[in-house]
């Protein structure tokens, strides 16, 4: 088994405790006030390392690609205007968990990824 440094184990839990969706630099940002020697590449690197092993999620934006600490099955909404990135743990989910547990003509569902876009409250 892997051993967890310091230092993923200080962006892991940046991402859990968060809930803003943030950029691989807004991650580094703030990384960098517990680890000041901490590299930008550094972070990278961990944040692809934690995708691949499905400990964090990416929600694709017109501005990059944020970062979610909340692995369970949720959607998101993407604004259009300002890309900011917000959790939906409504209905459509739960709707979603029923379908997941059928099998459908090509195979099992196991996960889905469910994106809404259109403008946020702030940009109304």
């Amino acid at each position: 088994m892997e051993r967890q440094t310091s230092q993923k184990e200080i962006i892991l839990n940046h991402l859990k405790e968060v809930k803003t969706h943030p950029s691989v630099n807004e991650v580094y940002l703030q990384v960098k006030k517990k680890l000041p020697r901490i590299s930008k590449g550094t972070v990278y690197r961990n944040l692809n390392d934690f995708v691949e092993k499905r400990e964090v999620q990416t929600v694709p934006t017109e501005k990059g690609c944020r970062f979610d600490g909340d692995t369970s099955s949720h959607a998101h909404f993407i604004c259009n205007k300002c890309c900011g990135v917000f959790d939906v743990f409504d209905e459509v989910c739960r709707d979603c968990e029923i379908i997941k547990k059928k099998k459908t003509k090509v195979g099992e569902i196991k996960n889905y990824k469910i994106n809404f876009y259109g403008t946020c409250r702030n940009c109304s």
